[in-house]
């Protein structure tokens, strides 16, 4: 595992801010840590990073201990923090010639600089001081910093935060690309994102674990036993109510909501009672939920 995360708390004074969580991250996996504001996430990516020591519980990154072997674990990881801390004075080589230094990549760091300079698209903006940079370009750097010793697992938390929708689907790209060749653990609050890049989702609400799962297996999961079903014209509320419905409701033009237990059987039902009738149906399918009301349902609608 490149990731392994066992039973996991930190506790300030009185409070838990993370309360014993547990999850498992694989190599080329990229996964979205999502929660509400205060629900533990940068905490625990702290933790995972070294940057925070835990209160009980034990962090692995490509199978060393975070507590036992510090360094190893910063050799294999690449941490953007969401405040992104870079020194603005720097010019963007030498910032990263800087960074090369501190992880003593010698003869190899002038390759590295210029390999992350175009893998970040850098190259235009190299030339500039770090505070001169638009923001998604800071962005960049971070990213470059990142990922400039080459670790096997990257934590990334709000990388796309404060960026425009062109900066955003640049730095999504490249977190894609990215995630092929290692594992990436990010921190969002746009679920878009989330579907976009992300494999799984792990959401954390009030310090524990509320959801770890594929999205789609996640989305199934807490399908609430709805078809809509659309009809090429208008059809008589009446019959549709001959049909084993728990609950029926509008949803559109010549369209409608039929809540069951049973989607499957219902679904084979509304078929026959269609062909009875010669009625044409334009589409049958069953409901899945947003990732969004998922996120709302399990945090307790709290803000992201």
């Amino acid at each position: 595992m490149s990731i392994q995360v066992a039973a996991l708390t930190k506790i300030y004074g009185t409070q838990k801010a993370v309360n014993n969580i547990s999850f498992e991250l694989k190599k080329g996996e990229i996964v979205g840590f999502l929660g509400p504001n205060g629900a533990g996430k940068s905490t625990t990516m702290k933790m995972i990073t070294g940057y925070l020591p835990p209160t009980h519980g034990m962090v692995k990154v490509c199978g060393y201990d975070i507590a036992q072997h510090p360094m190893d674990v910063r050799r294999r990881i690449g941490y953007l923090p969401e405040a992104n801390p870079l020194y603005y004075d720097m010019y963007v080589r030498e910032y990263l010639s800087f960074t090369a230094g501190i992880h003593r990549l010698g003869k190899d760091s002038k390759r590295r600089i210029e390999e992350m300079i175009s893998l970040t698209g850098l190259g235009r903006e190299a030339h500039k001081k770090i505070g001169a940079l638009s923001k998604g370009y800071k962005q960049r750097v971070g990213l470059a910093q990142a990922m400039l010793h080459d670790p096997e697992v990257l934590v990334l938390d709000e990388p796309t935060s404060g960026l425009d929708p062109n900066q955003i689907v640049e730095i999504r790209e490249l977190i894609i690309r990215i995630g092929r060749e290692k594992t990436v653990l990010l921190s969002t609050h746009i679920m878009q994102e989330v579907q976009a890049m992300c494999n799984r989702v792990i959401i954390i609400s009030n310090g524990v674990i509320a959801a770890d799962d594929a999205i789609g297996r996640l989305q199934q999961s807490k399908t609430q036993g709805v078809l809509v079903v659309s009809f090429e014209a208008p059809v008589d509320e009446a019959l549709l109510r001959q049909l084993p419905l728990q609950q029926l409701a509008a949803a559109g033009a010549n369209t409608w909501k039929l809540y069951t237990d049973n989607p499957a059987a219902l679904r084979k039902q509304v078929m026959q009672w269609a062909l009875d009738r010669d009625v044409s149906i334009r589409s049958l399918q069953e409901e899945t939920q947003s990732l969004e009301e998922i996120f709302r349902q399990l945090t307790g609608g709290q803000a992201g």
